[in-house]
């Protein structure tokens, strides 16, 4: 592959090379914010309970902000590609401040969910914004090197954030956990204000510029029409926003997240609440339809799903988000119910595939380089679905390294199977669709995630009431915990859900490669400058 820069001129012209390393910064602390606020929650939880009350509705704290990052990103990609990538950023870094702020400031648990929404709200433009401006930052051969970057911030500021909210409402107060947001988002704003310039866009020349390079295709791209000539795309005389459809956007995966989130948790899933939920959410969704077909320029531009790469890597991250959901919220209950690991120990079982994950993806160049974008990312998932297989082969109740090296394995391979796709689909489109398609995977592997959580939650639930006679769920097992060692028979049943849950996984991990294999081009079609 050679050195495909489809209109990365916009940015590294305008951006000085030392300009662009303090820009680099900004997006890896605004990442950080993005990662942090996704757990740092979680281990304050009793001291925000007893301070503020409702312990009924605390899950909302995680869900509000989750529902309002996901059901924004596909908003915020269409508007970085009508406005540009700063207005976007500096307005949801201001927004996730903002909402910080609030969060600090609540004075009961209703209003501490408001503002944490409303910090979803700015959080979803600091997820997809800051990927898509790593695109527009670097070269082709030169994005796994800042996606890495990127990956390690993420991944570590995740692992990190328990244990910050813990300290900081042991020996200081839960409030600190969003204050502390404020000097780093601070720092982040004023780099991006003072270090990114992007030259101003002609929306109705810009098109027919992108249009000139996307007829140009690197050597391995494979013949087809290019995006101008597909049928049914809105000519872009002027920029419009297509707010009727950002609304709908908005509620309908408002409706069906809080569906799928609240689900078998605080109503049964076959009950009133959700079945409207659901219902309603359809009805939204045939509504999306109507409204994106007659839009100049849809949020969710059909294209996504008609060009074969775009949709193939859709479905493949959406995957990942599913399986995602195993470890990430499995395997600490079972290293402390079933290997009686203390819960350090626990997040150390879980934690050790962020250090794979970065370090395979930045070496995932030099083999997509070699074999390209889709054979890479079939290697990597391929891997991880016999990795995910070989975990309910592990002995009852077996040593701590045992799924520690699982995990270790698991993290490579999917390093190398995400970032080879990101780098690839983002390389499809030129700069006025960068913002969408990056929205459009990023949002599909968090529906992944959501979706994975409700799903899985019902399995490990239904194999837990199976082994312990209708008397247990995941809940109850995980609140047990903390008063001691779990009974055998307790053991047994969580190690036989947890099992279960992985075998799920695994049929998800090879959904996604076959839909690598049966949908996507062998070769993805780059654009190259």
């Amino acid at each position: 592959m050679g050195d495909t820069r489809p209109a990365t001129r916009h940015a590294t012209q305008h951006t000085a090379t030392g300009k662009r390393g303090a820009v680099v910064a900004a997006l890896m602390l605004s990442m950080a914010l993005a990662a942090l606020d996704s757990t740092i929650v979680s281990t304050a939880v009793p001291q925000i309970v007893g301070d503020l009350g409702g312990f009924s509705v605390f899950s909302w704290l995680f869900s509000g902000y989750l529902l309002a990052v996901t059901v924004t990103l596909p908003v915020y990609g269409k508007l970085s590609d009508t406005f540009g990538r700063k207005p976007v950023l500096v307005a949801g870094t201001a927004l996730f401040l903002l909402g910080s702020l609030l969060c600090a400031l609540a004075w009961n648990m209703g209003a501490l969910i408001a503002f944490r929404i409303a910090q979803g709200l700015g959080g979803g433009a600091l997820q997809g914004t800051v990927q898509t401006l790593a695109a527009d930052l670097y070269p082709l051969q030169e994005r796994p090197k800042i996606q890495s970057k990127l990956s390690t911030v993420w991944a570590v500021s995740a692992v990190a954030g328990p244990g910050v909210g813990g300290v900081l409402a042991a020996y200081a107060d839960w409030r600190w956990i969003f204050l502390v947001n404020l000097p780093i988002g601070a720092v982040a704003l004023w780099l991006i204000v003072r270090h990114l310039h992007e030259p101003a866009r002609d929306p109705v020349r810009e098109p027919a510029r992108e249009s000139a390079r996307e007829s140009a295709r690197a050597p391995e791209c494979t013949p087809g029409r290019t995006p101008e000539q597909e049928p049914g795309r809105a000519s872009p005389a002027r920029a419009r926003v297509d707010w009727a459809g950002a609304l709908a956007v908005f509620a309908c995966g408002g409706v069906l997240l809080t569906a799928l989130v609240q689900g078998g948790v605080a109503w049964p899933w076959l009950s009133a609440p959700s079945l409207g939920l659901f219902g309603a959410g359809l009805a939204l969704a045939a509504l999306v339809v109507v409204i994106e077909r007659r839009a100049a320029q849809p949020i969710i531009p059909g294209w996504v799903w008609r060009r074969r790469t775009i949709a193939a890597v859709n479905l493949a991250l959406g995957a990942l988000g599913l399986l995602m959901v195993a470890p990430t919220v499995f395997l600490p209950t079972y290293a402390q119910s079933v290997l009686e690991l203390d819960p350090v120990s626990a997040g150390f079982v879980l934690s050790v595939w962020t250090l794979s994950w970065p370090l395979s993806a930045a070496l995932s160049q030099h083999v997509y380089r070699r074999i390209g974008f889709r054979d890479t990312a079939l290697l990597g998932i391929g891997t991880a679905t016999l990795i995910l297989l070989a975990f309910p082969l592990l002995p009852y109740p077996g040593q701590a390294w045992q799924p520690t090296v699982l995990m270790l394995l698991l993290g490579a391979a999917l390093g190398l199977f995400q970032l080879p796709l990101i780098v690839g689909v983002q390389s499809t489109v030129g700069w006025s669709e960068r913002g969408t398609t990056t929205a459009s995977v990023l949002f599909c592997r968090q529906t992944g995630q959501t979706v994975g959580a409700a799903v899985f939650g019902a399995v490990a639930n239904g194999v837990l009431a199976a082994r312990l006679g209708g008397a247990g769920d995941l809940d109850s097992v995980t609140r047990a915990l903390d008063a001691g060692p779990a009974h055998e028979t307790t053991r047994r049943a969580v190690a036989d859900a947890v099992h279960a849950v992985y075998l799920g996984a695994s049929c998800a991990s090879a959904l996604a490669f076959l839909v690598l294999l049966l949908l996507a081009p062998r070769r993805f079609p780059v654009l190259k400058d």
